[in-house]
Formats: C-alpha cells, sequence, structure tokens
C-alpha cells in the first residue's frame, strides 16, 4: 500500500481529528453509493478505508511511525513477516464493528456522514445496501526445503493480531503464494473481509537441487566403490536410503531414485532424485597404491581425451 498519510492527504504531524476529518471528506466523495459499478473508485475507496484503519488508532499509528508496522499493517521486525496459509482454509472476521479501531470506526463515520435509520435507508433514499469488500493484506514466510516439499504447520501473527496454525501443503514452492480467505481487512456495509496472500520463500539447500518435481544431489565414492561397485546410503528428504552402486562407476555418473523427489500438487504422486557421483581419491599419497598404479598402466594404457 502507498503512504497511507499520502492517501488521506494530510501530513505525518496531523492531530487524530484531522485524520478523522481528511477521512470523513474522502468518504462522502468516494462513498460506491454514489458511483455504482466504478471499479477504479471503489478500489480507491479500499485504499482510503485501509489508511484510515492504521492511521484512526493513535497506538497503531504509533507503532507505524515508530517502523514497528508497514502500511499494510505488517510487523517489520526479524519475525514480524510471518505468515503461512494453504487454500481451504475460510475462517470468517466476525464482529458488528468491522474494524474495531479507536477513534471511531469507518462504520461509526458512514453513520454520521449518510444517516443509519435503523439500519433500513441511508442519506441518499436507497437501501445502504452496497457491500464492500475488504482490503487483501500480504504477509511473507520463509521455509526450508524439506517443509516446503513434505508440508508442515506454521503459526501465523495476523495484523489483526490473531494467530492461526495453517498448513503449508506438500510440494510448495519458492515464490508460490496461498491465500487465507477472509483472514484479511474487514470489509464495509457487511461485506466480506478481504483476504490474507501469504507469499513463500522456500531457502536453498545445502544438499539438494530442486528442478520441477526432481531433486538433484552430488555424491562422493571412494576409489574401490568406484572399481568394486556395492551399496551405498544416499540422503532423501525422507531420510537416509540403501542405494546399488554399480561396479565401474564414474565420475558423472547419474543414478535415480525412484519416486524420492517433491511431491506434486495433487495425488500421491512423486518426481524422482538423481544422484550424481564423484570419485574422490584418498587425501593422503599412498605409495602401494602409486606403485600398483604405475605398474597397472604400464599394461594397460588408456587414452581418455
Amino acid at each position: 500500500m502507498q503512504d497511507p498519510y499520502k492517501i488521506l492527504g494530510v501530513s505525518k504531524t496531523a492531530s487524530q481529528d484531522e485524520i478523522k476529518k481528511a477521512y470523513r471528506k474522502l468518504a462522502r466523495e468516494l462513498h460506491p453509493d454514489l458511483h455504482p459499478n466504478d471499479a477504479k473508485i471503489e478500489d480507491r475507496f479500499k485504499k482510503v478505508s485501509a489508511a484510515y484503519h492504521l492511521l484512526g488508532d493513535a497506538e497503531r499509528r504509533k507503532k507505524f511511525d515508530n517502523g514497528e508496522i508497514d502500511a499494510e499493517g505488517r510487523e517489520t521486525g526479524p519475525f514480524g513477516r510471518a505468515g503461512a496459509g494453504a487454500g481451504g482454509y475460510s475462517t470468517s472476521a466476525g464482529g458488528g464493528n468491522p474494524f474495531g479501531f479507536g477513534g471511531g470506526s469507518a462504520e461509526d463515520i458512514f453513520d454520521e456522514i449518510f444517516g443509519n435509520r435503523a439500519g433500513a435507508r441511508g442519506g441518499f433514499g436507497g437501501r445502504r445496501d452496497t457491500r464492500v469488500k475488504g482490503p487483501n493484506i500480504s504477509y511473507e514466510l520463509s521455509l526450508d526445503l524439506k517443509e516446503a516439499l513434505l508440508g508442515t504447520t506454521k503459526r501465523i501473527n495476523l495484523a489483526s493480531g490473531k494467530q492461526l496454525e495453517v498448513r503449508i501443503p506438500p510440494g510448495s514452492e519458492d515464490g508460490q503464494t496461498l491465500r487465507l480467505k477472509n483472514q484479511g481487512m474487514a470489509g464495509m456495509n457487511g461485506g466480506e473481509a478481504g483476504d490474507a496472500l501469504i507469499k513463500l520463500h522456500v531457502h536453498a539447500d545445502q544438499q539438494f537441487r530442486r528442478e520441477g518435481n526432481d531433486l538433484h544431489c552430488d555424491m562422493a565414492i571412494s576409489l574401490s566403490e568406484a572399481i568394486l561397485g556395492g551399496s551405498i546410503q544416499v540422503p532423501t528428504i525422507d531420510g537416509k536410503v540403501s542405494m546399488k552402486l554399480p561396479a565401474n562407476a564414474n565420475s558423472g555418473t547419474t543414478l535415480r531414485l525412484r519416486g524420492k523427489g517433491a511431491p506434486y500438487n495433487r495425488g500421491d504422486k512423486r518426481g524422482d532424485q538423481y544422484v550424481h557421483l564423484t570419485v574422490k581419491l584418498p587425501e593422503k599419497r599412498d605409495q602401494e597404491l602409486i606403485d600398483f598404479i604405475e605398474k597397472w598402466s604400464r599394461n594397460h594404457p588408456q587414452s581418455v581425451r
């Protein structure tokens, strides 16, 4: 959201009364009853309402001025940009007062401006049935690769102060946005609340690389393992598994573990994991190995380039 002070057209030193008066003026000009089916005006009306939601409460305004929350009401500390979510959550933002902050709520101000005749007719001679959905609120959430691939449950602190435990679905990707329906800011005139939009950031993993639904990892093997083959332990996101190593394996050889990759968004199907082998020689020179290789190479000349 833009600077809420600019949206309301007031200075940062404005009093709470001045902020309230500025909002009253804009609410009169932009009320949806005056501009039916005008999407641009409705969008501006939502931004004005969101700005007043932030600045109309003295305590919330102080936090914004001190940099403790941003223009969308999100905390800005090291743990402030928390959030989680998954499709399917639909917890209603209840309450008779849609905004519930001090200094006169937006609903109270509408009653003052347009009249509230027993909730039936407004100041324009028609029913006050223009419902406006509340603005969405954006959050960011960091995950490690295993959490994103296998799914997890996280606790989110909403801008309203409410906490929710929500599910991160298996197979989530970096940059993916999840939606918590009706967990944004409250609507106007009985309109539904906006949504909470959670953008996921998946940290790079030191062991695995993700390409689509497949995982890739590098695995060092000894000279004897490369020549003789055998069975080795390989890490996966589910834990270590045994993998058969063919004899005469070379650096650059790639082996596949079926079904050990990232889950697809739907169903139980998973991608594969690819293991890229690298032959690692002993760190210390071994004279017995040197003597053997010198003798072996004289009798077995080999061209590799």
